[in-house]
């Protein structure tokens, strides 16, 4: 369990130093001449950049790959399913 705590963090913190994290993190830093919308736009998609990559990493660290397909394709065919309702 501490051990699955450590691996956690760590893949936080991985996710938090990405460099297309870093890259738009830096980005808004230096967002002197957006507008508001514009800067609120940018916010947000750095937020949802970082929260992905922070799920997708710690994904890998609480299932195993097999437990992984398996999700993938539960996930495709709930999309499929919802296509077909549409």
């Amino acid at each position: 369990m501490i051990a699955t705590a450590i691996r956690l963090q760590e893949a936080t913190r991985e996710a938090v130093n990405d460099e297309m994290v870093m890259a738009s993190a830096f980005k808004l830093l230096k967002a002197k001449d957006l507008s508001e919308k514009e800067f609120v736009k940018e916010l947000y998609q750095y937020s949802a950049m970082l929260a992905s990559i922070t799920t997708t990493m710690i994904t890998q660290v609480l299932l195993t790959e097999y437990q992984l397909e398996e999700m993938i394709t539960d996930i495709e065919q709930m999309e499929s399913l919802t296509k077909d309702l549409e």
